[in-house]
């Protein structure tokens, strides 16, 4: 894949595009960014309309002009794998870094990241603590060129979760940041940007 790309950037549960601004910065110019917030969530102005993650699919979905790369960060890559499943002949490649992707993160050894999000986040709409998925079954199914990045050193998304998508995914290469935490992206965007940067190539 080489020229333009339309980069779709979807956050974790802080909600926060610039999370991504880092990595984006490094991508080439030419390419065009679009990085999402999620309403309602971490310290994101709230929205009557968007009430659970099937309303951030939505509106990762009208978002998407034309052949697309979803890079996704943590609860966004749950919603990128719902795109995937959903709209396979729109995305071009899946990015996912320090995710559950849908799977069932207790099995993994993930420690629970919900009691310290709402002492950070007081404010942000409980409907996202209350919220599991397993998409194990329907996983497989992606045939789409996923690049996973993981950290190996992040307790809520452990890198065994890396590993067990890499299996499940049958299209996929995963790539680890030694030291990398939950918010790798966000902690290593030259390193980040250059795998990205890569798998467009």
């Amino acid at each position: 894949m080489s020229g333009k790309q339309n980069i779709l950037f979807l956050p974790g549960a802080a909600g926060a595009p610039e999370f991504w601004h880092g990595v984006g910065e490094r991508l080439p110019a030419a390419w065009n960014k679009t990085y999402l917030a999620w309403p309602g969530l971490g310290n994101q102005a709230h929205r009557r309309d968007v009430n659970g993650l099937a309303d951030l699919v939505a509106l990762a979905e009208s978002a998407m002009n034309g052949p697309t790369v979803l890079v996704a960060q943590s609860m966004g890559g749950v919603v990128a794998i719902r795109l995937a499943l959903r709209h396979p002949e729109r995305i071009t490649r899946l990015v996912l870094t320090a995710t559950s992707g849908g799977l069932d993160m207790a099995a993994l050894g993930a420690v629970d990241w919900r009691l310290n999000y709402l002492e950070n986040f007081p404010a942000a709409a409980r409907w996202i603590t209350e919220f599991r998925s397993d998409l194990t079954a329907e996983i497989p199914a992606i045939s789409i060129p996923t690049l996973l990045i993981w950290g190996d050193a992040d307790p809520i998304s452990p890198l065994a979760a890396g590993r067990r998508l890499s299996r499940l995914l049958p299209n996929s290469q995963l790539a680890v940041v030694t030291g990398g935490t939950h918010s790798l992206a966000a902690d290593h965007p030259e390193k980040v940007a250059l795998l990205v940067q890569k798998t467009l190539a």
